[in-house]
């Protein structure tokens, strides 16, 4: 090897030293970047009260952490790359996402063929033996388009008097510019993904079209008129189940006239038989309230039929267990994980051992309770009553033992006591297989609301929070059932406006929608 060759030889490897000393130097900087996020949130944990996150800024970190471990994971590629010598572009063997992406989901091919297929020997073309095939998700950007509609007018040449037209289509905004589609998508775009209307506008901004937020808000509020037949009869399903959940969170709602906000609160009613094999559909209903007073849990629940109401320890509920009805009063049912974060927040705080092993036997009754769900309410009620009821008829005694053992005015002792004042309520699901262990189908259900009203802070006035409430309602209950809710609504929304008949209103449940796991035809 001569000398020149030599050199460039040298000078290539020096080259890929630098290159694999470079990212080697880009992954170590990514891993101390994750750490220090990593530190941060540990220290969000487990330090003083002063620097801790509140619960709603708490996700702002997590989504750092997975950018960063995005960032590490891309620099640990490149420099694992190069150090085995592989080309850019090429990629290691692994398939992470093979199998993962829905079938219905269309498919654009593409053939990568090597530059050449001849035979490097000179033996001629080479043959097909295999390939190997990749798939990765793609967007394409939504698209704004205009609907032009043309209306022919025809008349007789020979008589001057016979002129015919088809009919103007009706809308929801009559010669306004949204379709229903659109205004499906304003719909959910604030109520399902939680952006604001003054946002939606930014975005529409983008792309040429001028939109204030005050027209947004008219076209939500035209649909909310045309489907509240949709949330009446959904709550006369309500009202036929025999067990239901409620809950309430806070609505904030400007006063008119004194330019401040108070605080109202929006009531969630839901019904799920998921859990017990039930074929009633999920739904839930949310309703306004300007207070939290149990007389609004006592109106929004007139002319139910239910025997259950399955809630937290709010006293407000109370009163329902006093009213005279021909199915009886309501019997409440208590939530296992109210009664479960209690002690789990005081084992964080002082390692209490008693809180500890409350902790365990109340895990205990989820993981039995995990072997059954979802089949008969009897299968249910026979595990429970050999499993979960040895469990429970020694937990009561054992903390009436420690609340003697402990100051009674600790807050274990507090924790203990609020327990054994609700046990009538925690154990009834004992009796009753179609009884859930808490309240999370309608929490679950809310959460979504309290996201929105975040993001937006408060409803313009109480009308605005009726009908917030209510388009709040169609959205939860379309992703209950696995449906999509802007689909949904462009369409339930056309047939309203075109005559659907009121007495056929069944027809337009959310349930009754094609699921969003099978194609649209």
């Amino acid at each position: 090897m001569n000398v020149a060759v030599l050199h460039g030889e040298v000078e290539r490897l020096k080259a890929e030293l630098a290159q694999t000393q470079e990212a080697l130097a880009q992954s170590e900087e990514a891993r101390r970047r994750l750490e220090s996020i990593v530190s941060d949130l540990q220290r969000e944990k487990f330090g003083s009260r002063s620097e801790k996150l509140s619960g709603e800024q708490y996700h702002l970190p997590l989504e750092d952490v997975e950018i960063a471990q995005g960032v590490l994971d891309a620099a640990h590629e490149k420099a694992q790359r190069i150090i085995e010598g592989r080309p850019d572009g090429a990629c290691a063997s692994h398939r992470r996402n093979r199998g993962h992406l829905p079938a219905h989901l269309p498919r654009v091919e593409r053939i990568i063929e090597p530059q050449s297929r001849l035979c490097p020997c000179g033996c001629g073309e080479m043959s097909r033996i295999g390939e190997d095939v990749s798939e990765r998700l793609d967007v394409v950007p939504a698209q704004l388009r205009v609907l032009v509609t043309r209306r022919p007018k025809y008349a007789c040449r020979r008589c001057s008097g016979a002129v015919v037209q088809a009919h103007a289509p009706e809308h929801v905004v009559p010669g306004g510019l949204p379709t229903e589609a659109l205004i499906a998508q304003v719909i959910v775009a604030k109520f399902g993904d939680h952006l604001p209307f003054y946002r939606q506008a930014e975005i529409y901004a983008r792309q040429g079209i001028r939109l204030d937020r005050a027209t947004l808000g008219n076209w939500a509020g035209r649909a909310c008129f045309h489907l509240k037949p949709i949330a009446e009869r959904m709550r006369w399903h309500l009202a036929a189940a025999g067990r239901l959940f409620m809950d309430e969170t806070t609505a904030p709602v400007l006063d008119p006239g004194r330019g401040k906000v108070r605080k109202g609160f929006f009531w969630a009613i839901a019904s799920d038989d998921r859990g017990h094999g039930g074929q009633g559909p999920p739904i839930v209903l949310f309703h306004y309230a300007p207070g939290r007073s149990g007389e609004h849990a006592e109106r929004f629940l007139q002319g139910f039929r239910g025997q259950f109401l399955q809630v937290d320890a709010y006293e407000g509920y109370d009163r329902l267990t006093r009213l005279e009805r021909p199915q009886g009063p309501w019997r409440l049912v208590h939530c296992w994980a109210h009664l479960r974060r209690r002690f789990v927040k005081l084992a964080r705080n002082t390692k209490s051992p008693i809180a500890e092993a409350a902790i365990r036997q109340i895990a205990a009754l989820y993981a039995i309770e995990a072997t059954v769900r979802g089949v008969s309410p009897q299968l249910r009620l026979a595990a429970r009553r050999e499993h979960s009821t040895p469990i429970i008829t020694a937990l009561k005694p054992w903390f009436e033992k420690q609340l003697s053992l402990i100051s009674s005015g600790s807050r274990l002792a507090e924790d203990i006591r609020y327990g054994l004042a609700h046990w009538e309520g925690l154990t009834r699901f004992l009796d009753d297989g179609r009884l859930e262990l808490d309240t999370n189908p309608v929490e679950n259900a809310i959460r979504p609301v309290c996201l929105t009203r975040k993001n937006a802070l408060f409803a313009g006035h109480e009308v605005g929070a009726e009908n917030w409430a209510l388009l709040s309602s169609l959205v939860a209950t379309c992703k209950l059932n696995d449906v999509n809710p802007v689909a949904y609504l462009a369409e339930t929304l056309d047939a309203v406006i075109n005559g659907h008949p009121q007495s056929a209103v069944e027809d337009l449940m959310p349930w009754r929608f094609r699921k969003t796991s099978t194609p649209n035809p």
